[in-house]
């Protein structure tokens, strides 16, 4: 059987810790960044854990899970 191919897609946009959670980059940090608060755009800097719900269909086009 073939080897198990990482989306390059979903490469780019999630890294894997140690402990094995899947993190992403928060959204709504591109443009129209003058009506966001300062409070708001510092949080946009940190990365989130991925929702429970998609980390199944996330870690298996990472190759994992």
């Amino acid at each position: 059987m073939p080897k198990m191919k990482t989306h390059s897609g979903t490469a780019k946009r999630f890294r894997v810790t140690g402990s094995g959670k899947i993190m992403h980059a928060k959204a709504f940090k591109s443009h129209i960044m003058t009506k966001k608060s300062q409070k708001r755009k510092r949080n946009f800097r940190h990365e989130t854990e991925l929702a429970h719900a998609d980390q199944k269909m996330i870690g298996r086009n990472l190759g994992i899970r």
